[in-house]
């Protein structure tokens, strides 16, 4: 397809989708919120993009309370997007998840030995992009934190650049939050993760657990915190009150590009469509001079 613009296609299209709060048997969060629903929807509206779509990275608190059948759920939502798109599923753990049912529903590994409740750390491979599924999470605890040992594996794991370059994926993301309480469970040993990152090939963070939106940058690193699909934080509320709604769900989209990248964010939920432009109408676009199209679609009409 041609491009209209100076920007060349993305070389790689991840979504981006984070704290899906499952429930064992599909039952409703707080009594009133559908999080399978929700995550369903994600999961069309996510479809839509075909082949276009390389990763879906899921950064955590796939369940709200650690049990089996809540990641039986994640998996039957998203492992048939992942087939019909040729998505890679990378799933990361968040402080909701238990590391043992984590392992055992969403990478198929077998219980046994002292590894099964070990740090959920992996590396995926997109093609030279290489994205670093970092466990932030203290088993009992809803803070984040990483110790010396998994900031020597960090190391390690980034000791060699990849060819385009590293996304690190991970729930307690490095960043500030309006949300006094939520201060409480920030990461923590974020000073000595700077230290590990600074002059590596990490391009971006990718994380959760605020439960909206928001975007920053940590040790010179951009970091991108997609929304929640299964409630949204109210920054509109009170200054010192936290106060969760039924929603403004939402995932993100992430481009990235050879030098560069650019996230998105796209809101859950079937709404009416107030104006639409489509394919035939972009092949006209295709078909014409930079000139012509510009009259054709940028044009004001005449008042």
């Amino acid at each position: 397809m041609e491009r209209l613009g100076r920007y060349p296609a993305a070389t790689t299209v991840i979504a981006h989708v984070s704290d899906t709060h499952l429930l064992s048997g599909g039952a409703p969060l707080g009594g009133a919120a559908d999080t399978v629903a929700a995550l369903s929807q994600t999961a069309a509206q996510l479809e839509r993009l075909g082949a276009s779509l390389d990763a879906v990275v899921v950064t955590g608190d796939v369940a709200d309370l650690g049990e089996p059948d809540a990641y039986v759920r994640a998996r039957a939502a998203l492992d048939p997007l992942a087939r019909a798109t040729g998505a890679e599923l990378v799933w990361v753990m968040g402080n909701h998840d238990e590391r043992s049912a984590f392992r055992f529903g969403l990478l198929d590994e077998e219980p046994g030995g002292a590894a099964f409740d070990e740090p959920v750390h992996r590396v995926v491979d997109l093609d030279g992009l290489r994205i670093i599924a970092l466990d932030t999470t203290v088993p009992g605890y809803h803070h984040g934190e990483l110790d010396a040992r998994s900031l020597d594996w960090l190391s390690r794991a980034l000791a060699e650049p990849a060819r385009r370059g590293t996304i690190v994926a991970m729930h307690h993301a490095p960043i500030a939050t309006p949300l006094a309480l939520m201060d409480v469970l920030e990461l923590r040993g974020q000073d000595e993760l700077a230290g590990v990152v600074r002059g590596s090939d990490v391009r971006m963070f990718l994380g959760g657990h605020l439960h909206y939106a928001t975007h920053g940058a940590f040790a010179g690193i951009p970091v991108s915190v997609a929304g929640a699909t299964a409630y949204t934080m109210d920054l509109s509320a009170p200054p010192r009150e936290l106060v969760g709604i039924d929603g403004g769900r939402s995932f993100s989209l992430v481009h990235i590009f050879e030098d560069s990248f650019a996230t998105s964010v796209v809101p859950v939920g079937p709404f009416e469509v107030v104006t639409s432009f489509g394919e035939s109408y972009l092949a006209e676009l295709e078909a014409m001079t930079p000139a012509e199209r510009l009259e054709r679609f940028s044009r004001k009409p005449s008042p």
